[in-house]
C-alpha cells in the first residue's frame, strides 16, 4: 500500500472504523424501517424510522465501544453508557428532521405526490440525509463528549506487552 494512503488510514483509522459501524447500522436501520414501514407502520414513516434508529443504536453502542473507540475512554461505563445513549437520543432528532420536513413541510406524500416520489423522498430525506446528519452530529459528540480521552484503554496488542513489563519488573 503506497505510504500516503497507509498514514492517511492510519491517522484517519478511528473515523474509518466508525463509517464501518454507521455502515453496518444504516442497513440494519433500513431493514427495520422497512419491515415495519410496509407492514404495521406503512401510516406512521417517522415512527417506523425511529423505531428502527433505536434499535440499530443499541447495536451502535456495542460496536463503537469495543471496536471504534476501544482505546478512548475517561469516563466510568454506566456514565459512558448514559451519555451515548444521550447523544444517539438526540441525533435520532436529528436523523428525523429531514423526513419529517419532506413529509409534512414540503409534503412529499400522498395523495399530494405519488407513491413512488413519496418513497424516494422518504429514502433520500430519512435514510440517506437524515443518516449523514446524525453520523457528523455522533462522530463530534461521542469524541467530544462520550470518549472524551484518546489512548485511556491500552490497545489489545499492547496488553500482553505490558503484561509482559510487568512481570518482568516484578521479577528483577
Amino acid at each position: 500500500m503506497p505510504e500516503p494512503i497507509r498514514s492517511l488510514l492510519i491517522r484517519h483509522h478511528e473515523s474509518l472504523k466508525f463509517l464501518i459501524v454507521g455502515g453496518t447500522c444504516f442497513l440494519i436501520t433500513t431493514a427495520i424501517n422497512y419491515a415495519l414501514k410496509l407492514t404495521i407502520l406503512h401510516d406512521k414513516p417517522v415512527t417506523a424510522l425511529t423505531i428502527a434508529t433505536i434499535i440499530a443504536t443499541v447495536i451502535s453502542y456495542v460496536l463503537n465501544r469495543e471496536w471504534s473507540f476501544r482505546t478512548r475512554g475517561g469516563r466510568v461505563r454506566s456514565h459512558e453508557a448514559l451519555l451515548f445513549f444521550l447523544v444517539s437520543g438526540l441525533a435520532v432528532g436529528v436523523n428525523d428532521v429531514p423526513l419529517l420536513i419532506a413529509r409534512y413541510v414540503l409534503e412529499l406524500r400522498t395523495p399530494v405526490v405519488s407513491l413512488l416520489t413519496q418513497e424516494i423522498s422518504d429514502f433520500t430525506s430519512g435514510m440517506i440525509l437524515g443518516t449523514l446528519l446524525a453520523m457528523v452530529f455522533r462522530l463530534w459528540a461521542f469524541r467530544r463528549f462520550v470518549f472524551p480521552t484518546a489512548d485511556a484503554r491500552p490497545r489489545p496488542e499492547r496488553r500482553a506487552e505490558v503484561a509482559t513489563v510487568g512481570a518482568d519488573d516484578e521479577v528483577a
